[in-house]
């Protein structure tokens, strides 16, 4: 395994609300996101695909559904477009979304002049006309505050560990744990994150397991379990049986749909 990498993805689909991991002690699952650095690359992916399939047969007959896992072809050169993308996609449809960040590309001229500087240079009064929330315009500013004075390093971030990660992307408003973890899975891919609450993974753990209702956070981890040091694979296989199964009525009313790549 490669001992640092990443760059970014897009963050695509609406965002489900990170609900609070169970909390840990000495007898309950290791947290979600651990302190090692580890990523997965393309070469890995074959070999980690046939050790979950012995670990798990149940997720190896999801492996063998869906074929090559995907999650290292989700980066990008340009990790702060992303985390823009992110937070203006937060609580809407994915059409509302991608509508909205195409008014914010063209209002700067194009997604290569993305960047904190050109953003902070923007009137908020146009990225309001653009479409975004009077509490995104100030989500989006901090994190271009954050970049541009140093705070936050985003090329810095692949030699950090998760845990790490984590705290520099909670740092900025409007990112939230989850937010940690779709950015260290899916930019920096890191090989063993796992998301209790994001509402894809626990809808996908419990098909998984044949539950009649949702998994708690300690049962998701528990699951988990086998899947170490490889949870993010496992996790991604999880969003292509969600996506893959159809929803009644009232379970597409009880939140809404995670993002995945």
């Amino acid at each position: 395994m490669a001992s640092c990498g990443g760059s970014t993805t897009r963050w695509r689909g609406r965002h489900s609300v990170a609900r609070r991991p169970a909390s840990t002690g000495r007898s309950e699952p290791a947290p979600a996101v651990t302190s090692a650095i580890s990523v997965i690359t393309p070469e890995d992916e074959p070999r980690i695909r046939r050790l979950l399939a012995r670990r798990d047969p149940r997720l190896g007959e999801v492996i063998r559904r869906f074929g090559p896992c995907r999650l290292t072809d989700t980066r990008t050169r340009r990790p702060f477009v992303s985390l823009v993308r992110a937070l203006t996609s937060q609580q809407l449809s994915t059409k509302a979304a991608a509508t909205i960040f195409g008014r914010v590309v063209d209002l700067v001229g194009g997604v290569e002049r993305l960047t904190a500087d050109v953003l902070l240079a923007i009137d908020p009064a146009d990225l309001r006309a653009a479409g975004l929330s009077g509490q995104k315009v100030a989500y989006v500013r901090d994190l271009a505050e954050h970049v541009a004075d140093g705070r936050l390093d985003l090329n810095g971030l692949a030699s950090q560990t998760d845990a790490e990660v984590e705290a520099a992307i909670t740092a900025v408003k409007g990112f939230g744990r989850w937010s940690a973890e779709m950015f260290l899975m899916f930019q920096l891919n890191r090989a063993d994150v796992f998301p209790v609450g994001d509402l894809g993974i626990v809808k996908g753990t419990q098909l998984l397991l044949g539950m009649k209702s949702r998994p708690t956070p300690r049962t998701m981890l528990r699951a988990a379990e086998r899947w170490r040091p490889y949870r993010s694979v496992a996790a991604w296989y999880l969003w292509r049986l969600v996506e893959a199964t159809p929803m009644t009525p009232a379970a597409q009313g009880n939140g809404r749909a995670s993002r995945s790549v």
